[in-house]
This record gives structure tokens, C-alpha cells and sequence, in this order.
């Protein structure tokens, strides 16, 4: 049976005014609070179809309806319009993530915007190095017998490793190693830079090899473990004020906030910055957060996406305030990446 646009309309409004008070929604109080241009009567009548199409559901013995996951879907997919953001909102975003000096300091400013804006739990992931280019290897001695080793990407995501050699540094071998691995690997991706820096042992002498093969040995691990469950998360205390909502829930969400494998699993594969991704209590992967919805999305230059980003809280959630928020703060990181 299809709703007809009666129907979605008082669907709409039991959304909104459940969102915005968290009482259950009765038809007398749609009557006076919204103008839906019809009786009490056929609200009930309308209320009554939803309910029995599973878009709303009677929680006890209330006289109010609520939505369920049914009725989130619907209306995110059909109802809601993303609210614009104010020009002041427009302007903290800007003023705030343009006073990050490097991709560390983006991710960190990015995560705490986030959780401010939508006052839920925000999670962002580092630009993936799977997903990066090389820009440069820098070599840095730090004493007798230790290097530094810098790996920078092309998004100007930073890896370093302190390097304990077996011989002293010698200051021409490393300068001659530091120019041959720049030489092999700057502008390549991540997936050809292992065979190319492995190959470089058995072109220097014997004698120096030792000192080759830790330096290279520490840049293999670099790109090896290639730290993709790094994530920032902020705003976790913003869903203490919605625990009840969550039924027995919130320990477990506050669990799966401590483990960046599930929340990756939860933010789900990076998508172009232009699209974000909705899901809503029991459309989640995860057992245990049908109380839970996530709103998601990619980011990186030139719609090109690097790693997600995205916002977790209950599903009586501001989704179009918060798909807004989201979608604003990806453009936003994208355009920051792709300018450097």
C-alpha cells in the first residue's frame, strides 16, 4: 500500500515534534501544533494506517505515537530537506578548520566540529594511506646511531619512525639513500612503493647495508601497517543526555566508540563527499545498536575519498540538521585537502 501525501505529512510532523520533545505524538497536539487542514478525526484515521503500515508505533499504554526505523527511513528518504546552514555556522567552519597547520591538526579540529555542531558523537578517519601518494622521504639523524624516518603523503599525512642502526650514520650514505628512495618512490600509491624501496638493498656495498636495510626495514613498516583503524572520535559525553533512549544500549555504543575496528565497520566504506549514507537503528551491521543511527559519508580532493567521516547518536536524531552538518564539514576538509 502506498502512503499517500496526507499521510506523509502527519508522518512528518509526528517526526519532527517527537525529535523535538521526545514525547510520544498524539493527534490532537498535531492538530493544534501543525496545519495539516484536516479534523482530528482523520488524523486519527491517518495515525491509524501509518501505524498499521509500521511507519509509527503506540510505545505502553500512550495515547502518542512514535516513529519507527520504518518511519525514519521514509522520512529521510522522502521528508526531510536539509536544513542550510546559518551564515554564522558557515563562518565557525571555515574560521575554525582554517587555522589547522597540518592533516593531524585538520582530523582533530574536524572531529570536535562535528560533535559540536550536531551535539551527537563524531568519528573521523585519517586519510587512508591505501588511498595516498608518496610526496617525499625525509632522513634525519638524530645521533651516533639513530634516524629519524619522515614519510609524507600527498594529502600531508605524516609518519615517523626513530630508527636504532647498527652502525653510525654516515651523513654522505644517507644523503645518497635519501635521494635513491625519493627518487624510486615520490608520486608512486602505496601499493607499488614496497617492491621499489626493497630492491634498493643490493645496490649499495656490502658495508652498508646494515644501515640500508634498518632504514628501508622502518619505511616498510610504515606503509605495511598503514594505520588504518586511526580515528578521532569526540563528543562521546554528548550521548550521555540521551541514555535512555538507548534502551541497554549505551554501554554497549560507548564499547564499540573504543574499538576503531567496529567503528569503521559502522562508518562503512569511504564514499564520494557529495554522497552520504544514512543508516538507522536496525539497518546496522552491528547486533546491539538497533537504537543507534549513523550518518556518513567520504572526504578527500576532487571527490576523490580518502577516508569517512560521520556522526553516531539515537535515532531520534535531527536527521536533516545533521546530514547537513555532515555533508558541510566534508566539503569543507575536502576543499582544505585538495589546496595542499
Amino acid at each position: 500500500m502506498s502512503i499517500d501525501d496526507r499521510k506523509l505529512d502527519v508522518l512528518r510532523a509526528i517526526v519532527e515534534d517527537y525529535v523535538a520533545t521526545q514525547e510520544p505524538v498524539g493527534s490532537k497536539v498535531l492538530a493544534d501544533r501543525h496545519h495539516l487542514g484536516v479534523s482530528p478525526a482523520t488524523i486519527r484515521n491517518d495515525m491509524a494506517t501509518l501505524e498499521e503500515e509500521g511507519y509509527i508505533a503506540q510505545p505502553h499504554t500512550s495515547a502518542g505515537r512514535v516513529p519507527t526505523d520504518k518511519g525514519y527511513r521514509l522520512f529521510v528518504d522522502r521528508l526531510s530537506t536539509v536544513k542550510p546552514l546559518s551564515a554564522a555556522e558557515r563562518r565557525a567552519i571555515q574560521t575554525f578548520l582554517d587555522g589547522a597547520v597540518d592533516v593531524d591538526d585538520v582530523v582533530s579540529r574536524t572531529v570536535r566540529l562535528l560533535a559540536q555542531l550536531t551535539s551527537q558523537a563524531a568519528v573521523v578517519q585519517y586519510p587512508s594511506l591505501t588511498r595516498s601518494t608518496v610526496r617525499h622521504v625525509e632522513l634525519v639523524a638524530l645521533g651516533a646511531a639513530r634516524v629519524l624516518v619522515v614519510l609524507i603523503t600527498d594529502t600531508g599525512r605524516v609518519e615517523q619512525r626513530v630508527v636504532e642502526l647498527p652502525t653510525e650514520v654516515d651523513e654522505y650514505l644517507l644523503g645518497d639513500l635519501r635521494a635513491r628512495i625519493n627518487a624510486r618512490v615520490a608520486g608512486q600509491d602505496f601499493t607499488a612503493v614496497e617492491a621499489r624501496v626493497s630492491e634498493l638493498t643490493e645496490q649499495f656495498d656490502p658495508e652498508d647495508r646494515p644501515l640500508v636495510t634498518a632504514v628501508t626495514a622502518a619505511l616498510l613498516e610504515s606503509l605495511v601497517e598503514r594505520h588504518e583503524e586511526r580515528l578521532a572520535v569526540a563528543g562521546t559525553g554528548n550521548l550521555a543526555r540521551y541514555g535512555q533512549e538507548f534502551d541497554q544500549e549505551l554501554e554497549p555504543l560507548l564499547s564499540a566508540l573504543e574499538e576503531h575496528v567496529v567503528l569503521l565497520r559502522l562508518l562503512g566504506e569511504a564514499t564520494s563527499p557529495s554522497t552520504l549514507r544514512v543508516r538507522i537503528g536496525h539497518e546496522n551491521a552491528l547486533s546491539g545498536l538497533s537504537t543507534t543511527s549513523i550518518v556518513a559519508t567520504g572526504y578527500g580532493p576532487d571527490e576523490e575519498a580518502l577516508a569517512s567521516m560521520g556522526v553516531v547518536g539515537p535515532t531520534r536524531m535531527d536527521y536533516p540538521g545533521t546530514i547537513a552538518a555532515v555533508g558541510a564539514v566534508a566539503r569543507y576538509v575536502s576543499r582544505i585537502l585538495a589546496a595542499r
